[in-house]
């Protein structure tokens, strides 16, 4: 029988050549597992790979990008959010998506940087890693329901999908502003489906296991992933860029 980790390598790099037709692209780079991940296989099996980090002057994600960028030896760009011109984006990302939904705002301000990155450095197309939280049980939202077994985790990774697949929807309206295409290679069809054959012991242990994404981080550091990304803990993009934080900021002035 194939090696589970072995599997998921074969399955990612067919999911990333099915989304993908140009080889210059550019991934979406908080320097976690998933995406940096997903940038050691598009470099290996052969793409013009560009990371692009946005965030926050000193948040995590601009720090940590750049030292894991270096591990990687790939190209790496970053945008640093100015405080004086965010009140302004927000207000027009809430005018364009019109939803009071938290994440799905502050995921659309993300992209709208990450967007406006690529464009100035000539990039059409962005791969994101998402996928990987709602298939591998990367939520800490996983934790509450795990001891109520297989049934009631896979209840919770089909509403995290629907939600996911939507909430990119709405991004892609916003990237589109910019001529730029957000790509998820990990949301298709077919790579979802072979996700869900996974056991989800290897995907989660227990209500205490703050790791989670187990086989994700095992072929993270088969590929070269750097340890310090393939062993980090989750922090979600709107709060490693600390535009969580302004945000918060914003809606109480």
């Amino acid at each position: 029988m194939a090696n589970p980790v072995t599997q998921m390598h074969e399955h990612i790099i067919h999911a990333i050549k099915n989304t993908l037709t140009t080889k210059k692209i550019a991934i979406a780079f908080s320097g976690g597992v998933d995406s940096s991940l997903l940038a050691k296989i598009c470099s290996d099996i052969g793409f013009d790979v560009t990371l692009l980090t946005i965030g926050f002057e000193g948040s995590h994600d601009i720090e940590f990008s750049k030292k894991i960028a270096t591990l990687l030896g790939l190209k790496h760009f970053t945008y640093i959010i100015q405080k004086e011109s965010f009140s302004s984006v927000v207000k027009e990302i809430k005018l364009k998506i019109r939803t009071d939904n938290l994440s799905w705002n502050e995921n659309c301000i993300a992209f709208h940087y990450v967007s406006k990155l690529a464009k100035e450095h000539g990039i059409e197309k962005i791969l994101t890693a998402n996928g990987i939280d709602e298939l591998f049980c990367g939520y800490a939202a996983y934790l509450k329901v795990v001891e109520g077994g297989e049934k009631a985790v896979m209840a919770l990774m089909e509403s995290k999908l629907e939600n996911e697949i939507k909430m990119m929807k709405a991004v892609d309206v916003i990237s589109s502003e910019f001529g730029v295409k957000i790509l998820q290679p990990l949301l298709s069809k077919v790579f979802i489906a072979f996700a869900k054959t996974i056991p989800i012991e290897e995907k989660i242990k227990n209500k205490d296991d703050l790791v989670r994404k187990h086989i994700i981080r095992k072929l993270a550091l088969s590929v070269g992933v750097p340890s310090d990304s393939a062993l980090k803990r989750k922090k979600a993009l709107q709060y490693g860029s600390l535009i969580h934080k302004n945000l918060m900021k914003f809606k109480k002035t």
